[in-house]
């Protein structure tokens, strides 16, 4: 099952993707899935599973998100420069589904009662409206990251809602007869949804209701869950300081090879990407 990462060189690996909105519609109580399209998609080499891409999108008002030039070799430091207001918003996703024939991806926003722009976007959104995503080139890239090795008997995969389009292409994915453990948290009833696979899948769905998001629920459950013997492959992904509890329990308590796990914050309770995003230059500049 495992795929090695390719040698092109990282920046030859994505590239920015003009796009257009085809269709809009709600996949649950908290899901909205827009769908993408246009020429320039059929060069879009997404490889499945949970691929991420950055998706820029206009302010209200501009007709289309506003760019560097991105022959610019440093376009990120220009994006940087630029004033807030009039640059693109810049967000990051999971590709739900690509369908290469019809040169389109769908990807689901999660609805936060219209409290970031992202999701305001996604409320107000029609067919024709711009969009860029900067993705992948090759299939073979960087921002794949669910990688089971080739000794894998059984999957391990812990989600929130945010995870959730990832937890789906990673089911689609996976090959007939292989074992899965899935726990997803979602915010209420209506967004439990069907998740195609050949894989042998037990899904718990987890309902947090009234429970503010990024509690304790989905570790806990995890705690509490009797997991197969064998060798596992764990994928864990959601907000930051549930997918650090996870991780801590899988590696410490239930003696999981750290090497066998894969995490990934995909967001913090408490802050904008915008802020993620700064700490993490700020980190490495120093």
């Amino acid at each position: 099952m495992a795929t090695s990462t390719t040698a092109e060189p990282v920046a030859l690996q994505y590239r920015f993707f003009a796009a257009q909105v085809v269709a809009v519609r709600t996949v649950g109580t908290s899901l909205v899935r827009v769908t993408l399209g246009g020429p320039d998609l059929a060069h879009f080499a997404g490889g499945g599973r949970d691929q991420s891409v950055s998706v820029f999108l206009p302010h209200p008002g501009q007709g289309e998100p506003v760019l560097p030039d991105e022959a610019e070799e440093d376009w990120f430091t220009a994006y940087r420069t630029m004033d807030p207001d009039v640059r693109a918003v810049m967000r990051s996703y999971t590709i739900r589904e690509q369908r290469p024939g019809a040169s389109e991806v769908d990807i689901d926003f999660v609805r936060h009662g219209g409290t970031g722009p992202a999701t305001r976007w996604a409320g107000r959104t029609r067919p024709g409206d711009r969009v860029v995503l900067l993705g992948p080139a090759v299939h073979d890239n960087r921002s794949v990251c669910f990688r089971p090795p080739d000794d894998t008997d059984h999957v391990l995969l812990v989600a929130d809602e945010t995870a959730l389009p990832a937890v789906g292409g990673i089911l689609a994915w996976l090959p007939a007869g292989i074992r899965v453990r899935a726990f997803v948290e979602v915010p209420d009833p209506g967004d439990i949804q069907d998740l195609p696979t050949d894989a042998h899948a037990e899904v718990r769905w987890i309902v947090r209701g009234g429970t503010p998001a990024g509690s304790s629920l989905l570790a806990d459950a995890v705690r509490a869950a009797r997991l197969p013997a064998g060798t596992p492959y764990a994928w864990i992904a959601g907000e930051s300081a549930m997918v650090r509890a996870v991780r801590r329990h899988l590696v410490t308590d239930r003696g999981l090879d750290r090497r066998r796990v894969t995490f990934s914050g995909y967001w913090r309770r408490g802050l904008s990407e915008e802020d993620v995003r700064s700490e993490a230059l700020a980190s490495a500049a120093a």
